[in-house]
């Protein structure tokens, strides 16, 4: 019996928020169509891409763009809605007279690095298959920080270089900016390739969110200030009662408490940036950063050792993969998941948003470190690896000596200490329940 054709395939994506740098948009789907790991390994750049051919339609993302889906049933067939949201596939299946069939965990996130695959030929419908499309080699490089910081920022240095000739010549550009290694890194690279693309320097700012005179501001000046770049800095204040993660949870759709946290200050940061310019539309950051290097505190989190975090390829970008046990459908895992936190307050202020630790090449050369030579298995030679490779880099590339202050979390430094406190007061069950009834 032959498979009868796909009746309806909804793909609600904005093609416009597509970054590509080597080839055009049709070229891209095709690739995907075809669902060759390697012909879509070539594709560079930003995107979420949906491509049929025939009964199979394929989907494949960077790590940068959220992209959902969801199976719906009519009379007629199968109806396949993809979108970078929930609530955008649920009031499109509103608007189709089908919003019955509809719960939020039964939508589906396309994983990063991955083509899903979904042959739409009835009821019930076989299981999507995965094809991974980007397996970085590990701990292929020597055990020297030099030689890793100059080929972890120059990969920086490069993607920076392709987005800045994306961005219309007449367009400022903001870096969400706390003094920390990651946006630290971001600012100066970016700067750097500004005047050595011939742009001019004038079109950057450092802007910092300060909600009742977090600790990050008085870091972000004592930064540029000691490198004599202190006209960069542009403080964004906001007053704590602006924040409301329980706003955030709606934005964001996801309800881990941290992302949630993180998220809430990057709203006020968006908000305060929008209000001052309404035209602003390009922002870099930071994102990925504390995920490709592993610095996060292992002792946190319950079910993370430093040999889990060290032997696991990946393990902060993609949790622990598609076929595991822990691997969420709805969700996806890691920064696969988490980058909402950064994506959904951009959108919905309207920004356009760029973090070069997030692009493959940059993820590759730190995959391809030798942690476990470089740290003997130790967790605080681990947390302080990152600030030693990238300020090293920082030096090789741009020739700025850039200072390392002690990590601290966003929501950690922008509120001052009584906000941030409040702002960890739930717990993830309250959060959880919240987003819940946004679907009644």
């Amino acid at each position: 019996m032959r498979d009868r054709p796909v009746e309806s395939v909804l793909d609600l994506t904005d093609p416009s928020r597509n970054r590509l740098y080597n080839m055009t948009l049709e070229e891209a789907r095709a690739r995907v169509s075809r669902g060759s790991s390697g012909d879509v390994r070539e594709i560079d750049g930003s995107f979420a891409l949906v491509a049929r051919d025939g009964v199979a339609v394929r989907m494949a993302r960077s790590l940068d763009r959220p992209m959902r889906y969801f199976l719906a049933k009519r009379v007629d067939g199968p109806m396949l809605v993809v979108a970078d949201r929930i609530d955008a596939i649920r009031d499109c299946l509103r608007s189709q007279g089908l919003d019955g069939q509809f719960q939020p965990a039964y939508t589906r996130m396309v994983p990063a690095h991955h083509v899903v695959e979904i042959r739409l030929v009835g009821c019930p419908d076989p299981e999507p298959t995965y094809t991974r499309f980007f397996t970085p080699s590990r701990a292929v490089l020597p055990a020297d920080p030099e030689e890793i910081g100059r080929l972890y920022v120059g990969a920086v240095a490069d993607e920076t270089a392709k987005w800045l000739r994306t961005v219309p010549s007449e367009e400022p550009i903001g870096v969400c900016f706390s003094g920390g290694v990651d946006s630290g890194a971001v600012f100066l690279v970016t700067l750097h390739v500004l005047r050595y693309l011939g742009m001019s320097p004038s079109r950057l700012k450092a802007f910092t969110l300060s909600v009742g005179g977090g600790d990050d501001l008085a870091q972000a000046r004592r930064f540029l200030d000691g490198l004599g770049l202190g006209l960069y800095l542009e403080a964004i204040e906001a007053a704590p009662e602006t924040l409301d993660p329980r706003e955030t949870v709606r934005v964001i759709e996801d309800y881990k408490p941290l992302d949630v946290e993180s998220a809430t200050v990057a709203l006020a940061l968006c908000r305060g940036i929008r209000e001052r310019y309404p035209e602003w539309r390009y922002l870099t950051d930071g994102d990925g950063g504390d995920e490709d290097l592993k610095d996060y505190p292992i002792e946190e989190n319950p079910e993370l050792t430093i040999r889990s975090v060290l032997s696991n390829p990946l393990l902060y970008q993609e949790g622990w993969g598609v076929g595991t046990v822990k691997h969420s459908l709805t969700y996806s895992g890691g920064q696969s998941r988490s980058y909402t936190r950064t994506y959904a307050p951009l959108s919905r202020y309207g920004f356009s948003g760029f973090s070069p630790f997030t692009r493959p090449a940059v993820v590759e050369v730190a995959e391809g470190i030798p942690f476990v030579a470089l740290t003997g298995w130790d967790p605080e030679k681990l947390y302080a690896l990152k600030g030693e490779i990238v300020s090293r880099g920082v030096a090789a590339v741009t020739g700025i000596r850039m200072p390392v202050f002690p990590k601290r979390r966003f929501q950690d430094g922008a509120p001052d200490r009584s906000t941030a406190r409040t702002l960890r007061a739930p717990r993830e069950s309250d959060y959880r329940a919240e987003f819940f009834s946004l679907y009644g």
